[in-house]
């Protein structure tokens, strides 16, 4: 396992309950077919499958097999193989006829990408049948550090810190101007809904887990924009060999949120 699918991994306990919640809320018939696309290791599919019942199918894309390896096996371990399968290919150029789908979903991919969201967004309502909904989620903000906004607040202006969000970057792009894009896609009937998820001590395992990862993956390589003084202690407080790790604090507390945009696509 690499990296990237370790990170999905160790992390999907932290981020399931709210990524179900987003998916409770866009109320997928029973019965229907859906495209995750940007699937990864399959996780968000197991939900979707089982969020559309027994006769729906999902149908998991990636461009990487290695990650839709581990997806396949994700699917045959929940025991659900008859109701999900994986294809590889790009969003920008999707491998299905017109209207294959009743439904399309994309968490922290369409939008999410530092790209024109418009043209994949125009491309997933290909594929799906007119008045087909489709969904973007992402993660729109997170409070790690309690007790430090200032030294948050500076990671947070770090080139890492608004990844995916680059300099020069046109604004209408950024993915909390979904709407625009959407729109400018020919959806209808545009909805918008931040989902939030909490964790405080004391943490179980998964979910202790879960933030190291993420207090990992938030800010590597800051140290060139921040000063002297912010460096250390960020790893004073963020290196799990730390006396003053943040997560040992008997009154930690985190939350985070996902954010999702949806529209119908164009009769």
């Amino acid at each position: 396992m690499d990296e990237y699918e370790y990170n999905l991994v160790v992390t999907n306990p932290l981020r399931e309950p709210v990524i179900r919640a987003a998916i409770q809320a866009l109320q997928l018939p029973l019965g229907s077919r859906g495209l995750d696309a940007g699937c990864g290791v399959g996780f968000q599919a197991l939900l979707l499958a089982e969020t559309v019942g027994e006769a729906g199918h999902v149908t998991g894309l990636d461009l990487a097999p290695e990650t839709l390896v581990h997806a396949e096996r994700v699917a045959a371990e929940a025991g659900l193989v008859d109701r999900i399968s994986f294809k590889e290919g790009n969003i920008n150029d999707l491998p299905f006829e017109n209207d294959t789908f009743d439904w399309a979903w994309s968490m922290d991919c369409v939008g999410y990408l530092p790209l024109d969201p418009a043209p994949m967004l125009q491309e997933l309502a290909r594929v799906v049948r007119p008045g087909g909904r489709v969904a973007i989620l992402a993660w729109s903000s997170e409070q790690l550090l309690p007790g430090y906004p200032i030294l948050e607040a500076r990671l947070k202006a770090t080139s890492m810190g608004i990844a995916p969000f680059v300099k020069g970057k046109k604004p209408e792009h950024h993915f909390l101007r979904a709407l625009g894009s959407f729109r400018a896609a020919g959806y209808k009937e545009l909805t918008s809904q931040t989902f939030a998820g909490d964790a405080y001590a004391p943490l179980s395992d998964d979910i202790r887990n879960g933030l190291e990862a993420i207090l990992q993956m938030r800010w590597p390589g800051a140290e060139v924009e921040l000063s002297e003084a912010d460096w250390i202690e960020y790893q004073r407080l963020c290196q799990p060999d730390s006396e003053y790790y943040v997560l040992d604090r008997p009154d930690y507390y985190a939350f985070y949120t996902y954010t999702m945009f949806s529209g119908l696509a164009a009769e």
